[in-house]
């Protein structure tokens, strides 16, 4: 496909409240244009809560179901991190939810310590790389932004995307590794964050964003937005024609 549509939902999330979070995204989605993929952001039924004792849901839990029955309707894949345990196992982990009902996941690697993420939550070890519509993506989650090991463009996709709850005060921060990613890894890159102040306190400048491979950053500001951008395909391939540094990129395994 030529052209695709990517539609990101920059929300204030509603703490600890699935049931009020998917109301209204579901209001959101009633009157959005045509697009091929849609991005929430991470945990984006509950925040980023330490509580995944009383948030956790399995892979058929109310998350899910909404998921596949945007997905369905809208014909659009849809993407967000959710708090889900599986295998007596509990992840941060992202969903990628085809239109026809296939899922694919990728459970967040780096887990952040320093918000003891590490206590409540198993990280995830493997790479995702989905194939829709003829691109090949690359989803991630918020602290996997400071590692760019871990994104570094061997799979030849075309767009990486962070899912996140970055917190305001290392919002410089976040606008330049978005900015990085997509530079040294020749792709698209999104970012997806969340605004607003969290239960614990924690606020967030939101900034979403979308980035061509050259490092052009258009970020969507403060407030909740849902904003849909349009990407090409062919602009990205003839880039890397033109100028090939992914040919010289250094082969390595991530242990």
């Amino acid at each position: 496909m030529e052209n695709l549509k990517i539609t990101i939902i920059q929300s204030d999330i509603i703490w600890e409240n699935p049931d009020a979070n998917l109301e209204k995204y579901s209001k959101w989605l009633e009157n959005i244009e045509e697009t091929d993929v849609i991005i929430l952001p991470e945990m984006f039924t509950t925040g980023f809560s330490m509580h995944p004792e009383k948030l956790k849901e399995q892979m058929i839990g109310p998350s899910v179901k909404w998921m596949l029955r945007v997905a369905a309707d809208k014909n659009a894949a849809v993407v967000g991190s959710v708090i889900i345990e599986d295998d007596e196992k509990v992840y941060n982990r992202a969903l990628w939810v085809f239109p026809d009902g296939k899922i694919e996941t990728y459970d967040k690697r780096h887990l952040y310590s320093m918000g003891q993420e590490h206590l409540h939550y198993s990280p995830g070890k493997d790479k995702l790389i989905v194939e829709y519509k003829g691109w090949k993506f690359c989803p991630q989650i918020c602290y996997d932004l400071r590692f760019p090991v871990f994104a570094r463009n061997l799979e030849d996709y075309d767009v990486v995307f962070y899912m996140a709850n970055w917190p305001s005060p290392r919002h410089h921060v976040w606008k330049n590794l978005l900015i990085s990613r997509a530079i040294e890894n020749q792709a698209y890159c999104f970012g997806i964050n969340r605004v607003g102040i969290d239960g614990t306190g924690i606020s967030y400048l939101g900034d979403s964003a979308c980035i061509s491979p050259k490092g052009i950053a258009e970020f969507i500001g403060e407030n909740e937005a849902l904003k849909t951008f349009e990407i090409s395909y062919s602009e990205l391939h003839n880039f890397r024609l033109k100028f090939p540094l992914l040919s010289d990129r250094d082969n390595f395994k991530i242990l």
